[in-house]
């Protein structure tokens, strides 16, 4: 019993070294990010698109696509994820603010029709005290509560911050556009990659990129694509199902705990992968235009989290009795 508590200490003590070397490093992974796109769009437009046939009408698809793939990693880079303690994100004027397809009032921006919006629940969080609302979970990197927590994401994206309620749908675009762009270097650069390794009969390399570096670059476009295309799957999956990857953890342990007591487990924010959809990325006639999802404008979440999105007769999940939703894991050495 006291060698199971001191190895347990020990993994809490490498967990939390963990957190504080991911929180110091954070800013280096997103300086590398802009790096490695700043490399990867210079080696596709001067080496990859002055080749590609009729140029008038490629290249405008071309340079949409490096520019949500662009203003995405910005946006989910510096959009505040929705801490507990913030106030309520207020939708902007600018430029680069899309307007709603209807105007709605402040708080919830999605209207009653064929959705049940429920004011959440609210816990203490039993690490910083605060008072929040259902949904919201402790990043121990960041030591704050966000509403609709996901993940804490220095890797592999880079973008040194948490993925929640506020910048989640430009996290799964940004990954969009960059599953797409990597896939579109890696075919169509397919013959450069072979010029540059010798493979062909030319021995001239007339590209402004030194052949090295494209061969980098294509490697890793080619690895990058295969690995975020998974992720980006295993994300729209869970948007579909309505929940993040921490309550996709925590709804299996609620599963079994049904199945124990004889009875089925109900996500109540499970609306049908259609309407899931829709209110993550807030399109439709009581969201956005459907145009939000090709041009990089900010638009506002449907919710502001203190109130959501449930099956229609569902206060609750069903299946759980209340008490038994899991909470973020204590800090307690001897927990």
């Amino acid at each position: 019993m006291l060698c199971a508590r001191h190895v347990f200490r020990c993994f809490k003590w490498l967990e939390r070294a963990g957190d504080r070397v991911t929180g110091a490093a954070g800013p280096y992974f997103v300086g590398l990010a802009v790096i490695l796109q700043a490399i990867g769009a210079a080696s596709f437009f001067t080496v990859i698109q002055p080749s590609l046939p009729l140029r008038w009408l490629t290249t405008p698809p071309c340079i949409l696509i490096a520019l949500n793939l662009f203003m995405h990693y910005y946006y989910v880079c510096t959009v505040p994820p929705g801490f507990v303690q913030d106030e309520v994100l207020q939708s902007g004027s600018g430029r680069l603010w899309a307007s709603p397809s209807q105007r709605t009032s402040a708080g919830v921006r999605w209207s009653n029709r064929g959705v049940t919006l429920l004011t959440a629940s609210t816990t203490a969080c039993r690490k910083c005290g605060l008072m929040r609302p259902e949904r919201a979970h402790h990043c121990r990197i960041c030591g704050r509560c966000v509403i609709k927590y996901d993940h804490h994401c220095p890797l592999p994206a880079g973008i040194n911050q948490c993925v929640g309620l506020n910048n989640e749908r430009h996290f799964v675009l940004f990954m969009a556009y960059l599953v797409l762009s990597t896939f579109f270097l890696s075919i169509m650069g397919y013959s450069q990659a072979l010029e540059a390794v010798g493979l062909t009969y030319s021995n001239n390399w007339p590209y402004m990129v030194p052949q090295l570096a494209y061969i980098l670059t294509y490697m890793l476009s080619v690895v990058i694509c295969i690995a975020v295309f998974i992720m980006l799957c295993w994300h729209l999956w869970g948007v579909a199902r309505g929940e993040t990857s921490v309550e996709a953890q925590d709804h299996e342990v609620y599963k079994r705990i049904a199945r124990d007591r004889g009875d089925n487990f109900v996500n109540s924010f499970d609306l049908g992968r259609s309407t899931n959809l829709r209110l993550f990325f807030n399109i439709g006639p009581d969201g956005y235009p459907w145009y939000t999802l090709i041009l990089p404008l900010r638009i506002m979440p449907y919710t502001d989290g203190r109130s959501w999105a449930r099956r229609e007769g569902f206060q609750r999940h069903q299946g759980i009795q209340e008490g038994e939703e899991l909470t973020d894991d204590d800090d307690d050495d001897d927990a």
